[in-house]
């Protein structure tokens, strides 16, 4: 399916005109450090190892490439490829293996318990960035799960993992997994991420079970795709459906929590606004056309997990994909609204909600949208902390 939206993708780019986009005067002469920054795609996306990316960037789609605006302004920032439906885990343990120049080690537990090959590419060739340790710290943003992908990191890198730690010898094992490198990573960004998971998944096998439409089922189905259990044989937890499911999510989340030392930031959006009867109804006049019936379907719907988790009215303000309130913040985390004045570590830093569809933070894919002076505000914002 990756390749299908790829293709169609790479089509229509040559069929939209890209908008004229104001260039950012950026004033560094308040910063405080520099670091470099490394955004982290979402479920069925790509980065800078990928070859679709040097046709149609991930980040920017058809407004340009967003790394090299951002890269020509001063800032040093790159675009990982992790793999489009793997769980938050897997993910990971690529994200690392191209931060560090090595080959990727997915935990000797791990892969045997969930019935894969342990070991992928190796990238000491060609590591994402130059130098990566306590004193060349990086910011990491993550779109949609990718969200997910960069807090599991946060997590690992200051704690490791005691189950890889139990089984793998200490001459073999990795470094992400023994911990002791909090200090690695300055700041996490989300955006759009489902981290308390989202309904989308809840609706599209409604729809299913009830014979709905073959649009609504198409488009609700987006997110539920990504599962490898059917491709390659592997336990169906390790999975990006898994992980993105409600109860998975908020079970995730107890294990990952905030740690101490990192800033954390998050931006939720919304393509949905409450009618005059108190009701949620999706904006389709900002909304990419493939999120049309599954907001619509989000706005509407309420119910309970079967966990037990109620999901009431306040699960319906949507992105087209992920629930607004699921974006702001992990359930139970430490958290306040955004002030410039009370920024704390290991806090997460809620800022205004943007409005705008679920692909909207990243460019937008048919709407052109400009966002390329968002993230020149928030880098330096970091750099001044």
């Amino acid at each position: 399916m990756q390749g299908i939206i790829s293709f169609f993708l790479a089509i229509i780019m040559f069929l939209v005109p890209t908008a004229n986009i104001p260039k950012a005067v950026v004033d560094d002469s308040g910063w405080n450090t520099q670091y470099e920054c490394v955004f982290v795609h979402g479920l069925s996306g790509w980065g800078s190892y990928d070859f679709v990316y040097n046709i149609m960037p991930y980040w920017g789609i058809f407004g340009g490439d967003l790394m090299k605006y951002l890269n020509a302004r001063g800032f040093k920032c790159h675009a990982a490829s992790v793999a489009p439906s793997d769980s938050s885990w897997d993910r990971v343990c690529e994200l690392y293996a191209q931060l560090t120049g090595t080959r990727v080690d997915y935990g000797k537990e791990h892969s045997e318990r969930c019935g894969h090959a342990r070991y992928g590419k190796d990238f000491s060739k060609n590591p994402l960035i130059r130098k990566w340790d306590s004193e060349n710290k990086i910011n990491l943003f993550g779109h949609s799960f990718g969200g997910a992908t960069i807090r599991l990191l946060a997590r690992l890198m200051a704690d490791g993992s005691p189950e890889e730690q139990a089984v793998t010898d200490k001459s073999e094992i990795s470094g992400l997994f023994t911990g002791g490198k909090a200090d690695y990573i300055y700041s996490i960004t989300t955006l759009a991420s489902p981290h308390n998971g989202t309904t989308a998944y809840l609706v599209g096998r409604e729809v299913e079970e009830n014979g709905g439409s073959a649009g609504e089922v198409v488009e609700t189905e987006i997110m539920n795709f990504a599962s490898h259990e059917n491709i390659d044989g592997r336990s169906p937890d390790d999975s990006a459906s898994y992980d993105m499911d409600i109860d998975n999510a908020l079970a995730l989340n107890e294990k990952i929590g905030t740690v101490p030392g990192i800033y954390y930031f998050s931006y939720a959006c919304s393509s949905s606004s409450k009618g005059a009867d108190g009701k949620w109804k999706a904006d389709t006049e900002r909304m990419e056309p493939l999120f049309v019936s599954s907001a619509k379907l989000i706005c509407a719907y309420t119910g309970t997990t079967k966990g037990g988790v109620v999901l009431d009215e306040s699960w319906q303000e949507n992105d087209g994909l992920v629930n607004t309130i699921s974006a702001k913040a992990p359930f139970g985390d430490p958290q306040q609204e955004y002030d410039k004045n009370s920024v704390e570590p290991g806090v997460w830093n809620i800022m205004p909600v943007y409005k705008g569809d679920h692909m909207s933070l990243q460019g937008g894919l048919l709407m052109n949208n400009n966002v390329r002076l968002l993230y020149v505000e928030h880098i330096s914002m970091l750099n001044s902390l």
